[in-house]
C-alpha cells in the first residue's frame, strides 16, 4: 500500500519450498484482475505496477476505495472461508505483473512457510490500519485535505525521500471519486496547490514534498502555528443537569 514500507518477497523460493507451480499474470492498464461479484478463489501478489479497488453501486455510481502498489496482495478476502464473492473490482492503473495463487495454495503456504505467514499477517494488519485512517480521513477532514492526502499516498512519500514524485496518470474525475467530491472542486484545489508550489502538472502530476505541510501538520506555508482545533463546546447548565439525572 502507498505510504508503507514493504518486506521484499521472493516468490520462487516460497513456491519451490512448498512444491507449488509458479504462476505469473500480466494485466494491462485499465484491465482487471477480477470484477466485483466474481468468485473469490485466488490471491494476487503484485510484483510490479499499481492497481486500485473500485466499487460500483446498484445505481451505477463508481468509487475508488483503495490503491495498491508493488509488494501488495490483492484479493486476500479469498481466505475468509467458504466460497464467496469479491466485493470490489481490482483494476490495473499501470501495466502490472503479479503472482497468482489459488486459495488452497495460499493456505498451504501460510501453514508451512512461517516467514511468509509473518509477512502476510503484517500486510493484513497494515491494510486494516490504513482502512481506519481512510475512514477517519473521510469523516473528519475536508475535501481539500483529503485530496492532499490522496496525492501523497499515490506519490508514496512514505517510501521515498525525493523532493517530488510523478504519480501515475489520473484524471480529476477519478480523484473526485476517491475523495468524495466534485470534479470542479478538485480542479479548484489543484489550482490552489499549484499556486502554492505543492504540485506541478502539465498532463502528469508531480507532487512536491511541501504538500506534507497541509496533511501532516495542518499548516500552510505562511503560517507559523497550527490552525485552531475545534473542541467539543463546554456543556450548558441544562446539559449538565440532564447528564446528572442519567447518571
Amino acid at each position: 500500500m502507498p505510504g508503507t514500507k514493504h518486506v521484499k518477497f521472493n516468490p520462487a523460493r516460497y513456491m519451490s519450498a512448498a512444491a507449488l507451480t509458479h504462476k505469473t499474470v500480466r494485466v494491462l492498464a485499465g484491465h482487471v484482475f477480477y470484477s466485483q461479484g466474481d468468485d473469490a478463489n485466488a490471491i494476487f501478489y503484485l510484483e510490479s505496477g499499481r492497481a486500485k479497488l473500485i466499487v460500483v453501486s446498484k445505481r451505477g455510481k463508481e468509487a475508488t476505495v483503495s490503491l495498491m502498489v508493488a509488494h501488495d496482495f490483492i484479493g486476500e478476502e479469498s481466505l475468509a472461508g467458504a466460497a464467496g464473492f469479491h466485493a470490489a473490482t481490482a483494476m490495473a492503473i499501470t501495466p502490472c505483473v503479479a503472482l497468482k495463487l489459488d486459495r488452497d495454495e495460499m493456505v498451504q503456504l501460510l501453514h508451512h512457510e512461517h516467514e511468509f505467514s509473518d509477512m502476510f499477517l503484517k500486510f493484513v494488519l497494515t491494510r486494516a490500519i490504513r482502512t481506519q485512517e481512510d475512514l477517519v480521513d473521510q469523516l473528519f477532514n475536508n475535501s481539500e485535505k483529503r485530496l492532499a492526502r490522496t496525492l501523497l499516498l499515490m506519490a508514496q512519500f512514505g517510501d521515498s525521500g525525493v523532493p517530488q514524485t510523478l504519480i501515475p496518470p489520473v484524471t480529476q474525475e477519478a480523484l473526485a471519486e476517491m475523495i468524495g467530491t466534485t470534479r470542479s472542486r478538485v480542479s479548484k484545489f489543484m489550482n490552489r496547490f499549484r499556486k502554492m508550489g505543492y504540485i506541478t502538472y502539465n498532463g502528469r502530476i508531480h507532487v512536491h514534498k511541501s504538500l506534507l505541510n497541509v496533511v501532516l501538520h495542518d499548516k500552510l506555508p505562511d503560517q507559523n502555528s497550527k490552525r485552531p482545533v475545534l473542541l467539543d463546546p463546554a456543556p450548558t447548565a441544562a446539559e449538565k443537569k440532564k447528564r446528572a439525572k442519567v447518571a
